[in-house]
């Protein structure tokens, strides 16, 4: 094959990957890439960021979220509960969960990428990033959400 042919297909190929990436998405599609969201769409939060994925957190109605958490930040420090339903699937690094009424290191369970957990309206439970970054989708069944501590927050 000839060295013009070469680059005839290599255009070709880049330019179907431009208009496939440039496609316009239907009415009512979301699509988010934790990977490649500008830093500018991460909202920081006492527990770590926030990019918002669909519905409003402080709004009546089903949410999405991811939350991004640096190594050894325990988002939050203290055993709080949650007024709805959640659930949790991790994206990247390592999570860990514990349920009780105070932090206890001994009792975090370990969740790598892929690992989905559910967690019950009023369920005491403390979570903890320690071995690295971690990206974490989170759900909510009902907004507006909070966090009601069971434990003083730690300073």
């Amino acid at each position: 094959m000839k060295l013009s042919q070469n680059i005839a297909l290599a255009v070709a190929g880049l330019l179907a990957g431009v208009s496939a990436s440039a496609q316009q998405l239907p009415a009512g599609v979301v699509m988010v890439n934790a990977a490649t969201a500008p830093q500018s769409q991460w909202i920081s939060s006492p527990s770590g960021q926030i990019l918002k994925v669909s519905g409003d957190l402080s709004k009546p109605g089903p949410y999405v979220f991811l939350l991004k958490v640096n190594k050894g930040q325990i988002a939050p420090s203290a055993a709080h509960t949650h007024p709805e339903d959640r659930t949790y699937t991790v994206i990247s690094g390592t999570w860990y969960v514990g349920f009780g009424t105070k932090f206890d290191e001994s009792k975090l369970i370990a969740l790598p990428p892929g690992s989905y957990y559910t967690e019950p309206a009023g369920v005491p439970h403390f979570v903890m990033a320690k071995d690295d970054a971690v990206v974490v989708q989170i759900s909510g069944t009902t907004g507006p959400t909070r966090q009601d501590f069971v434990e003083p927050p730690k300073k």
